[in-house]
């Protein structure tokens, strides 16, 4: 439809002492929770941050010869800020986060020309002031890491579990020793990082600017105010091209 999709939706599980659960592709022609209801009770889309670096950072880089030049995950973790999609919306004409989508979906060309909304791109790029940069389209944010880690802590749980469908790798990490280079580092572009019971997951979804939270958790709500997330809660009807009206 509107982007690239690799596989239809499905669940699988590896054998051994912990069942691992595969990356789950999500399609866009049936809501989310349908598609995970044999998993799943609840989702949550998470935006992830836009990426603020330090005055001057992107005029130092052009006078290293570096005309167009996306900091490297090194670089985030040292010098970048969270900015928020709410505070964008302040400093441009979008009313909404799903324009925002939108905007930023047309800005990587991620939508045909059915969808695409260049003049919504427009409006973006009038708000991406200097030094303020796109978020990660494909990857888990640098900024949710460790709020994800603390999500996982809070449930006891010891080990992590990733499955990484472009290599077709999958594994678990003693989360007291992991960092977030090591999780952003687990996979190219999609992942889905567990607990040991599988009962809460987070997934990068191509192309979209978001990570997708899928748990049995009945107080979604509390823990996002607790770890200070922009997130919304899918309904029923709530499909992963959330943002096309």
């Amino acid at each position: 439809m509107q982007q690239r999709y690799r596989k239809s939706a499905q669940i699988n599980k590896h054998k051994g002492c912990n069942e691992m659960l595969d990356y789950i592709w999500i399609d866009d022609k049936t809501p989310i929770l349908n598609q995970v209801k044999d998993k799943f009770k609840n989702a949550l889309i998470i935006t992830n941050p836009f990426i603020q670096m330090p005055q001057g950072w992107t005029n130092n880089k052009r006078i290293s010869g570096l005309e167009h030049t996306y900091p490297t995950n090194e670089e985030i973790l040292e010098y970048g800020k969270p900015v928020l999609w709410g505070q964008l919306l302040k400093q441009t004409d979008l009313e909404d986060l799903g324009r925002l989508a939108l905007a930023m979906k047309t800005y990587i060309s991620a939508l045909n020309k059915d969808y695409a909304r260049n003049d919504l791109m427009e409006k973006l790029k009038l708000g991406l002031t200097e030094d303020l940069y796109l978020p990660n389209e494909d990857k888990i944010s640098q900024f949710l890491i460790p709020t994800i880690l603390d999500v996982f802590r809070a449930k006891k749980t010891n080990k992590i579990h990733y499955s990484d469908p472009i290599f077709d790798t999958s594994g678990e990490l003693p989360i007291d020793d992991v960092t977030i280079q090591d999780i952003y580092e687990l996979a190219p572009t999609e992942i889905i990082i567990t607990d040991e019971s599988n009962d809460t997951a987070f997934m990068s979804v191509y192309d979209s600017f978001i990570t997708l939270m899928l748990t049995n958790d009945s107080n979604m709500e509390e823990i996002v105010i607790n770890v200070g997330w922009e997130a919304m809660k899918c309904d029923d009807n709530t499909r992963i091209n959330w943002y096309l009206k």
